[in-house]
């Protein structure tokens, strides 16, 4: 469950700090006092997007962290999929910080985490429940998911969308193979060319650099024939004066013509005739270069030939040798596969048909399995409904085949009648705002046992109802709060009045700033508060009365 929310610098909230309990959690303020707040930092927090306009005015950075306890195996089993670890008693705290510049920061039990991971871990920890959830109802093409978390489809769901998938990509490949005759013979001809062409460069992997040394070569031949000409000089002495071959050679000598009587200058000796083997062998190899530079067989012209034709291609097929070498290790395989056109297209389409039944093996078994939990679904979300003072509600969950994609072959839409008499029509058409409201709490009750998320937010259900309704909402979010821990944004005394734990949110201005606190209520503060719910602005002993008469009997 959510143990603790810290908030800093977010909206006008500069610092607060929530301890949340089990059971039941209600969140009470007038409008615009920052209820929404308090949800837009857990959203944060849950790795959802967020906007810089978040951040409180005039701070750079805003930071929320949540801290959650006692963890059920199967959330201990998602956090360590994800790479992390629970701390020792079982704890997760999840931080996240926002910055003006963009980069925000995600912390999972104190390591560094990207949004991603934290939006993963986010789903399997909390569920939020607020008017978008309504407008899911609205939305036809979702209503195919509340079928498939009753009939915990997810495991028959996950196979067919495997076989669907290979389907869809053999019948695109099929698609691209059904190209007209001419069109064949267009791209049979081009394919030739262009293998023709580059087989006939005959390039590999490296050439263009050589050409470019050699080029630089022949271009200063003479500056570099001069340079090793004197170089092998110096070393090796000419008709006028001796090398310095020669010159240590005869150090040597005179070294060694003393060794009889001062032995210490053989040590010498062998290390200046070391140097002379080494200076010998770098003469030998200056001849071999300026042998190989004379006798370069390429001429300048040839060498830039072959440089345009590299350039020339590679504006065709690719702008290195690599990557033209690559074109035509491709255009091999192409024209190889439209050479045998007929015989590849068969197979193709056996493999394609074969798939196609394969998947519709599938959606027609997901289809049966849909219509049974739609059953179960219409009679449970009615019976729910019912209980929330809706008594005369039908419900049917409409089914109808459509050609297979990735949910299968069913057209899935929730048809619903508030009023005695009336044909059951899509929700869009017939629910008010306060019917949405309970409809979705109905459905979220019939879902609970689906789902392993500990902690339900429930934003401003509540919208549109009051009186006995508002009074049944309160006690099914009670009876909710039994077994996974519940917090409810509320604007009203009779669900208010049933939380285990009461916090107010309260608005100031002070120095010109805009504040808002976030307070634990005691019992008179809940007193206090219900009646304000209650009463508006002005409260009156009989609407104290009234809130404290709530208080006991909910007790």
């Amino acid at each position: 469950m959510l143990k603790n929310l810290y908030i800093e610098n977010i909206a006008v909230i500069e610092k607060t700090n929530i301890d949340f309990t089990e059971g039941l959690n209600a969140l009470t303020g007038e409008t615009g006092a920052g209820k929404s707040i308090v949800i837009d930092s857990i959203n944060a927090i849950l790795g959802n997007r967020t906007s810089r306009d978040l951040i409180r005015n005039g701070a750079e950075n805003a930071f929320v962290s949540a801290e959650f306890t006692e963890l059920s195996p199967e959330m201990i089993s998602a956090v360590e999929e994800l790479g992390f670890e629970p701390e020792e008693d079982g704890s997760v705290l999840v931080q996240r910080e926002l910055s003006l510049s963009g980069k925000g920061k995600c912390r999972i039990n104190g390591r560094p985490a990207p949004v991603g991971t934290l939006k993963a871990l986010g789903e399997k920890l909390i569920d939020i429940h607020g008017q978008h959830a309504s407008y899911e109802l609205m939305s036809p093409e979702l209503h195919i998911t509340y079928i498939d978390k009753l009939g915990e489809l997810e495991q028959e769901l996950s196979e067919y969308r495997e076989v669907y998938k290979e389907y869809s990509r053999l019948r695109n490949e099929l698609n691209k193979a059904n190209v007209d005759e001419s069109e064949r013979a267009r791209k049979l001809d081009l394919l030739s060319y262009q293998v023709n062409e580059l087989e006939q460069a005959d390039f590999y992997v490296g050439e263009y650099e050589e050409l470019c040394d050699r080029r630089q070569i022949i271009e200063n031949r003479e500056r570099i024939s001069s340079a090793l000409n004197e170089a092998h000089d110096l070393l090796n002495g000419s008709d006028d004066s001796d090398g310095a071959i020669q010159q240590l050679e005869y150090a040597c000598d005179s070294l060694e013509s003393v060794l009889d009587c001062m032995p210490e200058t053989d040590e010498i000796a062998k290390r200046i005739r070391n140097a002379v083997y080494e200076l010998e062998d770098c003469r030998d190899e200056l001849v071999s270069l300026n042998d190989a530079a004379d006798s370069e067989g390429e001429s300048l012209e040839e060498i830039e030939d072959r440089l345009d034709l590299i350039y020339t291609l590679g504006k065709k097929y690719g702008s290195t040798i690599e990557e033209m070498l690559d074109f035509l290790d491709n255009a091999r395989k192409e024209l190889e596969y439209l050479e045998k056109y007929d015989e590849n297209k068969e197979e193709l389409a056996k493999k394609c048909q074969k798939a196609r039944i394969k998947a519709q093996e599938l959606a027609k078994l997901l289809s049966e399995k849909r219509k049974t939990a739609a059953k179960a679904f219409s009679e449970s979300v009615r019976r729910e409904m019912t209980y929330l003072d809706m008594p005369n509600v039908e419900l049917i969950v409409k089914i109808e085949e459509c050609p297979l994609n990735n949910d299968g072959c069913d057209n899935v839409e929730i048809l619903i009648s508030t009023n005695p008499g009336e044909i059951p029509k899509p929700v869009a058409k017939i629910a008010s705002g306060g019917e949405l409201s309970r409809m979705m709490l109905a459905i979220k009750n019939v879902l609970a046992d689906k789902d392993n998320v500990d902690t339900l937010i429930f934003d401003e259900v509540d919208t549109g109802i009051s009186g006995s309704a508002a009074r049944k909402v309160g006690l099914k979010l009670k009876e909710v709060s039994k077994t996974r821990q519940v917090l409810c944004v509320t604007h009203l005394a009779q669900i208010a009045s049933l939380a285990d734990t009461h916090f107010k949110i309260k608005k100031s201005v002070d120095s010109g700033k805009t504040y808002t606190e976030v307070t634990y209520l005691d019992h008179e503060g809940r007193r206090n508060e219900l009646a304000r719910i209650i009463g508006g602005v002005e409260i009156t002993k009989a609407t104290l009365d009234y809130a404290e008469e709530m208080l006991s009997s909910d007790s």
